[in-house]
């Protein structure tokens, strides 16, 4: 995300968007620290021709299993552990970066309809780099992926500790976190949970996750590392870097069980719940879910409704003052 994001705007679906019409957002994975970035950005005046924009026009994030401090997926997938950065030579990410470098290069436009990467502003298209052009993105030295810039990065311990460094939690602003987890542990050895409750995507690599160690060759991502802090996880996510943010700096957070005994709400603390379910439950379909689903969404809906205010309760649209 950068400063030019409005450009892309227009009016937007909320022109009265400011500090006394802040806004609610909920976040899935990545998306939470989107919006924790999105926030900074609001804070730091980053948006050209938008000089009075601040922190208070969030009003609250949730975050459903979002991704706060980096995940031991991306050392098995392909990056390397020693810093966070680089892939390894041979790798399923390299074999994605290649496979979306091909794909966006080729430009067919019926397979771009179904599906675009959204990299159409780094004009990777036959029609424009021509032979050699493809040559140098798959080398590194142009796309998406020439500046080390792009998610996985981000999605590293060490990547998301870069993140961390730089971005607040805001005295003003509600924070609420749902982690969660697919594992549970027998005789002190972490397992996934059950076979059927785990989408058949993901059971293998909670599996994968939940035997984790740190390479003993390479210096550990910060100081107080342990292999088994990391074994908890929903099959995309560690559980520990989902509940708030922690490293390089712990944010204020708290544990719910009853959310009642957290009322009044506070805002400027991480209120976070451990939540029996995979990475994927509450986001693919609300079949699979079930009821769990539409207790979750209700939940958030009712909270912000009813328990997040920053001055008095506001009257809603459909309500009378």
């Amino acid at each position: 995300m950068d400063e030019t994001a409005f450009d892309y705007c227009d009016a937007g679906n909320y022109p009265q968007w400011d500090e006394d019409h802040p806004i609610h957002f909920v976040g899935h994975s990545a998306g939470a620290q989107v919006v924790r970035v999105l926030q900074q950005m609001l804070a730091d005046k980053k948006f050209k021709g938008y000089e009075d924009t601040s922190e208070n026009w969030v009003l609250s994030i949730t975050s459903l299993s979002g991704a706060f401090n980096g995940t031991t997926r991306t050392y098995f997938d392909g990056m390397q552990p020693d810093d966070g950065k680089t892939m390894k030579p041979l790798s399923l990410l390299q074999l994605c970066r290649i496979g979306v470098i091909i794909y966006d290069w080729l430009d067919i436009p019926w397979l771009k309809d179904y599906y675009n990467f959204g990299f159409d502003h780094f004009n990777m298209s036959r029609k424009k780099l021509g032979a050699w052009g493809l040559v140098e993105c798959l080398l590194g030295n142009a796309g998406p992926f020439a500046t080390g810039d792009w998610i996985l990065t981000d999605l590293t311990i060490q990547g998301s500790m870069g993140m961390n460094s730089h971005l607040q939690t805001f005295p003003n602003t509600f924070y609420f976190s749902y982690a969660t987890k697919r594992t549970t542990k027998i005789l002190g050895v972490t397992v996934p949970s059950g076979i059927l409750g785990i989408h058949p995507l993901l059971f293998i690599r909670v599996l994968q996750m939940s035997q984790w160690r740190h390479p003993p060759d390479v210096p550990p991502p910060y100081k107080g590392y342990r292999d088994e802090d990391w074994q908890e996880n929903d099959g995309a996510l560690n559980t520990i870097s989902m509940t708030h943010p922690r490293l390089p700096i712990e944010h204020p957070s708290r544990l719910v069980v009853n959310d009642s005994d957290c009322l009044p709400l506070q805002p400027g603390i991480w209120y976070y719940k451990i939540v029996e379910a995979d990475h994927i439950l509450f986001i693919v379909n609300r079949e699979r879910a079930g009821v769990q689903f539409d207790l979750i969404y209700d939940s958030i809906f009712e909270r912000c409704r009813k328990h997040v205010f920053r001055k008095i309760p506001q009257t809603l649209p459909n309500q009378a003052p």
